[in-house]
């Protein structure tokens, strides 16, 4: 299930022309982590930065930005990045064969955030989505971030069945190829379902919504080895999540907007 929140798109828009760029081809093959691959610290202070970058708060070690913004200085920096799905208001940006459409022709579009699915359906689209997408991960190596997270890896729950969890899953090891030729580390975003793969899809930590208030944070954490960061929305999450894993993840309430610390709304909660 997709908890992201409805303002991630307007978040990621101002970066799309850059995704124009071309990048070399992409393999299927997902390269393993290399020594030269920094993983986010254990259970360590997190704060989730994708609404906009402010100074970190005391005790924070791993922060996530969306990748139009700088990371933040001497901190685990990971880089948000819109992966499965365009951006509300930029198919255009897009060649029109990579945006999935059903029989009629007519696109398959996100219902909760107007976003139109990538086409993921075979071998060539996946590589050629993969380049744009290498693009931005191109970025965020060259900004000094350590990591990337690419969203919407569950695409597939919301596509009329045009899409499965293979598609997903040979694309995701594209991204992540490129990530680790990057020397970046490549989280999966959600989606407990694969958990149970993310070796074979070269996949080195998560990056969870709400596993405390669905209580899945068990399905990350044992095939992470612990190596978890999670954003909960609200107090029955921190507290259903809070007394088993707060010594074992990182984990942090935010309000849903994830607005910047100084905004109206804005939220940070820790255990």
């Amino acid at each position: 299930m997709k908890r992201s929140f409805p303002v991630h798109g307007k978040r990621f828009a101002s970066f799309t022309a850059a995704g124009a760029l071309a990048v070399g081809t992409l393999t299927a093959v997902a390269a393993p982590a290399s020594a030269a691959i920094t993983l986010p610290p254990q259970a360590a202070g997190f704060d989730y930065q994708i609404g906009g970058a402010y100074t970190p708060p005391s005790g924070v070690q791993i922060v996530s930005r969306d990748v139009s913004a700088a990371p933040a200085s001497g901190k685990y920096n990971i880089c948000y990045l819109n992966a499965f799905q365009a951006q509300e208001g930029a198919d255009g940006d897009w060649p029109g064969d990579l945006l999935l459409r059903d029989a009629n022709g007519n696109k398959v579009v996100d219902p909760d955030w107007k976003e139109t699915l990538l086409d993921l359906r075979t071998a060539d689209k996946r590589s050629r989505v993969a380049a744009k997408v290498g693009s931005w991960i191109d970025t965020c190596a060259s900004k000094g971030y350590q990591a990337i997270e690419p969203d919407n890896y569950d695409s597939y729950s919301r596509s009329k069945n045009l899409l499965t969890t293979t598609h997903a899953q040979e694309y995701i090891k594209l991204l992540a190829a490129h990530a680790h030729g990057k020397n970046l580390a490549i989280a999966q975003k959600n989606t407990p379902e694969l958990a149970g793969n993310r070796v074979a899809n070269g996949l080195d930590f998560a990056v969870t919504e709400e596993c405390g208030e669905y209580e899945e944070c068990a399905d990350y954490a044992g095939p992470f080895n612990n190596r978890v960061v999670d954003v909960e929305y609200t107090a029955s999450g921190m507290s259903k999540g809070c007394p088993s894993w707060k010594n074992k993840i990182s984990m942090v309430r935010r309000d849903l907007y994830v607005v910047p610390q100084g905004t109206s709304g804005y939220v940070r909660k820790t255990c």
